[in-house]
């Protein structure tokens, strides 16, 4: 360390040295008597504004980031910082010892010359007259300083024997006056003079072991034990006396600790409560006295936070071992949510003493509360489980008794919004267990476990809609689930009622009732520690952006369950049970051969879709009561999916372009009936939408391109839009069971007409173009 320092300072020096007469050079404008320090500034400091600001706003940057570091460097080196700081302190101790020591024996040596010395003189002065000559009044001094020299020891003996401490403060103190002057004076004999240094020594080690003494005694409190503190430290033992009144304070509280006997029965939030309210009122009594006593000297101030930190770290171990153990073990979230709450209620209470000791508590319970977050988010999942296979997946209103867990009546009043919606029951288990689960996110966010527990519920969510998935028949995403499902028998949603119920269940947990619990977690906790008002704003700030996404998950996730019910929908409608196809090119390929059979009406695949959908959405009518939009997207989804497996169907389309038979004029006027039919309904029954759009114009095209191919104009075959509007609308009157007019007239409320017009027409331009 030295080698490095002594190249450092070369290295400066040389600097310095190589700089000199730069810097000399620079200094000389100044050095003139017309100096003129404003058009100095003026000449050379020609920043504009912009790069003032700039500059300004760069030295804010640094300013901040060298205080970061400051503060990091700090943090780094403190444990070090402390030890050094002891290490000094010893040293300082021994140095006085060491100089007392050669004091001694300085004036040891100093007065055996001088009775040497004096020695010599007397024999050489014959007459000894000289000698005798004082005057009466020295006499009398001298003989009243031997007095006091002779029975100032035993003095100090009594006042020990007797304890009285401030008088055998005082004593000492008049003492080493004596012994000042003595010095300065040379009035005493240099060996009774090292013979008082001794017995003062003595007698100070003696009190000071006796003070030492009583601070330990567990019947020395309060004032008592800070006389005794004050007495050691003016004795000039600083450093030992704050260890001793820590150590008594420490001693004291362990001894009261004897009588809390914790049990397995036991509550462990009056177990908490009780030894909180034992170690931190020990700790904030013994950061008073040692404020009283110490002041707030930074050796002492260290060594406070260090035993505090360490008494805390004790409270926190037994908490553990006997309150949080077991409940997180048995995911009992309140349980361990109480305990935490309780000890950072009587922790934060020191913040007034300068004690900030709620982040080594949070430290130190977060693994025990993740433990029970753990387990209590395994417990919803596996009741929801083990409900979903007896789910009869009829959807009811919930119980009236809806909360068996103890919880107090206004948690209940606070939350009857969200047991108003129609669920099936394990839909109902699963919602009541999540209203619970973020009644106690308390300690949650002071421990920044909010994110964690957002991300925990989603899986449990996500895990809740595989086995949905799998309660569809066939679902093709069984297997796929079967292991992420806990190997859990699922009843299976036989009728269409059914299987909308299980999308009824989802849709509500991931629009509704989940984000609304979920917003339990946005207010900041006031009964845990108060951190800095940036970093609350902060965290409020960042929070609502962490639940938006959290909500897009629970969409998505339900948008997978909406995907594998429409795939399934569309895969029955299709496909027969032997697996032969509903929508296949010859079916328009063989109408030009049977031009007398023909009925123009939309084909049977497309008439059983209408059917389906009308059936759909009357049964999503009466479930999704004030949430039509899901219904509306759900009719949608399913119309996409059936179109979009046309679309894709290369062998469809193998054998209409390049099949051995073309595409004929009849086959190509029904296959646009059929497109232009799904338009229709779709659009009479509002979820025509843009993307479903899109794709029958796509169909279309490549339908018109493959008729194109064989030389005749598929403009020429097809017939006005008067004709497809009036078959499409008679089709779905009769297949829906209204009538086809009404005094008269047609509906005039149906949207069919004007787009399937806007429809055709679009189509047309979008071919010929």
């Amino acid at each position: 360390m030295a080698t490095g320092k002594t190249s450092r300072s070369r290295a400066a020096a040389a600097s310095v040295k190589e700089n000199g007469p730069k810097l000399e050079e620079g200094l000389n404008p100044f050095k003139s008597d017309k100096f003129d320090a404003e058009s100095y500034v003026q000449s050379n400091c020609s920043l504009n504004d912009k790069e003032i600001k700039q500059l300004c706003s760069y030295l804010v940057d640094l300013k901040k980031a060298s205080a970061e570091e400051m503060r990091r460097s700090v943090y780094a080196n403190y444990a070090a910082f402390i030890r050094t700081s002891k290490e000094i302190s010893d040293l300082e101790g021994e140095l006085s010892s060491i100089r007392n020591l050669l004091s001694t024996q300085a004036a040891l040596i100093h007065g055996l010359a001088e009775g040497v010395h004096i020695d010599s003189i007397s024999l050489s002065n014959s007459d000894g007259f000289s000698i005798n000559s004082t005057s009466y009044s020295e006499d009398k001094e001298i003989s009243d300083l031997d007095k006091w020299l002779v029975e100032f020891p035993d003095l100090l003996d009594v006042l020990l024997a007797e304890r009285r401490v401030e008088e055998a403060l005082a004593a000492l103190d008049e003492g080493e006056r004596v012994v000042s002057e003595a010095k300065e004076m040379k009035s005493i004999n240099p060996s009774l003079l090292l013979s008082l240094q001794n017995s003062i020594a003595e007698r100070r080690q003696k009190l000071a072991d006796q003070l030492a003494e009583a601070a330990c005694q567990p019947s020395t409190r309060g004032a008592e034990l800070r006389a005794s503190v004050s007495a050691l430290k003016r004795l000039g033992d600083g450093p030992h006396a704050h260890t001793l009144l820590l150590n008594a304070h420490q001693q004291r509280y362990q001894y009261n600790m004897q009588s809390l006997r914790p049990s397995s029965t036991s509550y462990g939030g009056a177990y908490t409560a009780a030894l909180a309210q034992l170690i931190f009122s020990a700790v904030g009594q013994a950061a008073s006295d040692s404020l009283a006593i110490f002041g707030e000297e930074p050796a002492y101030t260290s060594e406070l936070v260090m035993w505090a930190t360490k008494q805390t770290e004790a409270f926190a171990l037994l908490v553990k071992r006997h309150a949080l153990a077991s409940s997180a073990a048995a995911g009992g979230l309140r349980a361990a949510a109480e305990c935490v709450q309780i000890a950072l209620g009587h922790c934060s209470l020191l913040e007034a003493r300068g004690l900030a000791l709620c982040p080594v508590l949070l430290k130190l319970f977060r693994p025990s509360v993740e433990q029970a977050l753990d387990a209590n988010l395994k417990r919803i999942q596996e009741s929801t489980a083990a409900l979903a296979a007896a789910d009869d997946w009829v959807l009811s209103y919930p119980p009236p008794a809806n909360r068996q867990t103890g919880r107090p009546s206004s948690i209940s009043i606070s939350n009857t919004t969200a047991f108003q919606h129609k669920l099936t029951s394990s839909a109902h288990r699963f919602n009541l267990m999540v209203q619970d689960f973020f009644e106690d996110v308390g300690p949650l966010l002071s421990m920044q476990l909010g994110g964690q527990a957002l991300e925990g519920l989603f899986q449990v969510f996500n895990s809740y809609v595989n086995m949905l998935i799998r309660a569809l028949p066939g679902s093709m995403e069984e297997e796929a689930n079967f292991e992420d499902s806990g190997n859990k028998i699922v009843r299976l949603a036989e009728t269409e009622a059914q299987q909308i119920a299980l999308l009824a269940n989802a849709s509500l947990l991931a629009d509704e009732l989940l984000p609304r619990a979920a917003m339990k977690l946005a207010p900041i906790n006031k009964t845990a520690y108060k951190d800095d008002n940036r970093r609350r704003n902060s965290e409020r700030q960042n929070r609502h952006p962490e639940q938006r996404e959290w909500r897009r998950r629970l969409v998505g996730s339900v948008d997978r369950l909406k995907d594998t019910f429409c795939r399934q929908h569309a895969l029955d409608l299709i496909f027969t049970e032997e697996g032969d196809s509903h929508l296949a090119a010859d079916m328009y390929i063989n109408m030009d051969g049977n031009a007398d059979e023909i009925e123009w009406l939309p084909s049977f695949i497309f008439q059983e879709l209408f059917v389906k959908l009308n059936r759909m959405a009357n049964i999503a009518a009466e479930m999704f009561v004030g949430r039509e939009r899901f219904a509306t997207l759900l009719l949608m989804r399913l119309t996409e999916t059936v179109m979009l497996w046309l679309s894709e169907d290369q062998s469809f389309w193998d054998d209409i372009e390049e099949g051995p038979r073309p595409l004929g004029p009849l086959g190509l006027q029904q296959f646009y009936l059929d497109m232009k039919f799904v338009v229709c309904f779709a659009s009479h029954g509002r979820y025509l939408s843009r993307n479903l759009q899109r794709i029958v114009n796509e169909i279309i095209t490549k339908a018109m391109a493959a008729f194109s191919s064989t030389g005749m104009d598929p403009y020429r075959e097809l017939p006005e839009d008067e004709w497809f509007n009036d078959i499409c609308q008679d089709a779905m009157e009769k297949l829906s069971g209204k009538p086809k007019e009404i005094n008269g007239e047609k509906d005039l409320n149906s949207p069919t007409a004007s787009v399937s017009a806007q429809s055709i027409s679009s189509v047309r331009s979008h071919s010929s173009s």
